[in-house]
């Protein structure tokens, strides 16, 4: 198969994938009935208003989870495909996984030498 009928696939198949969601949408404006209602656009927890604004500054200190969730989050996105061709890559594969783990695992001792893991109250 040539690349042009590769690309014609890979077009066919957005076009039909943004098709059927403009149907999607399309449908549920026409068959759905929206109201307007004072308390739609009013932010509530459980039934009640809330008593704290919509938008919340969070303290920098969650930041460093969310930097240490993403780094592992990612080894993991990382670690599915290259467990798929370890057997046809053979010893490259499993040295460039190695040096790949070990930079992050050098990341997480950086982390842990400044007090990211920490619990903080």
């Amino acid at each position: 198969m040539s690349a042009l009928a590769q690309y014609a696939i890979l077009l066919g198949l957005t076009l039909g994938a943004v098709g059927f969601v403009v149907c999607l949408y399309a449908l549920a404006r026409a068959i759905g009935r929206s109201r307007a209602e004072p308390g739609k656009d009013v932010p509530a927890t459980a039934g009640s208003l809330s008593r704290d604004p919509v938008w919340v500054r969070y303290h920098a200190k969650y930041y460093g989870y969310a930097l240490l969730f993403l780094a592992f989050d990612m080894e993991m996105a990382f670690m599915y495909p290259w467990a798929v061709v370890y057997r046809e890559e053979g010893l490259i594969a499993l040295l460039d996984m190695g040096v790949f783990l070990a930079i992050l695992f050098l990341g997480l001792l950086y982390g842990w030498s400044q007090g990211a893991l920490r619990r903080q109250e």
